[in-house]
């Protein structure tokens, strides 16, 4: 397995709608062992493909905690089939806005039709924080960043605070 590249806001394959997926086979498989290595080594508990610079309709997801055991979440060609009136407000983040941080409103709960890491068809209802990281991955295969939820004013002073971060971090 290969740690990736993170490719971070603002780069333009951001932004881009990702292509769908023909087939799970042993490349696509191996693009998701890369993603979700790149996404432990990160800290990270969802990465998309997109994030990686690779156009396609995949991401990876695991919101065990430390003391628990890993339960790595493959989802290939995923799509939301239902969302539930009640919303959450959560507070994200994102591996390609680093160390950036605002709470974003979401529904509370999502059906999610998907193949697996074999091909196989899969259907999950997500509730709580997987919800929220499932539409949080499942926005990057549509070139929406977490931030693009956020009030223009909000979304401005986030983007302010990662330049600085950012400049910070080159003059030290």
């Amino acid at each position: 397995m290969t740690k990736l590249k993170v490719y971070e806001y603002p780069h333009p394959v951001l932004k881009q709608k990702a292509d769908k997926v023909s087939e799970v086979d042993d490349e696509m498989r191996a693009l998701l062992d890369d993603m979700l290595e790149t996404m432990y080594a990160e800290n990270g508990c969802g990465l998309a493909a997109p994030q990686v610079g690779v156009s396609k309709r995949a991401v990876v997801i695991d919101i065990a905690r430390e003391d628990e055991e890993p339960a790595p979440l493959y989802m290939v060609n995923p799509e939301i089939v239902w969302h539930s009136e009640e919303t959450e407000v959560c507070e994200e983040g994102c591996l390609s806005l680093p160390a950036m941080r605002a709470e974003v409103e979401r529904p509370a709960a999502v059906r999610i039709r998907y193949l697996d890491y074999n091909g196989k068809a899969c259907e999950l209802l997500a509730e709580d924080f997987l919800a929220v990281a499932a539409q949080h991955e499942l926005d990057h295969l549509d070139g929406i960043l977490y931030i693009d939820h956020l009030s223009r004013l909000k979304r401005q002073m986030v983007v302010k605070k990662l330049e600085k971060s950012r400049r910070e971090k080159n003059d030290g």
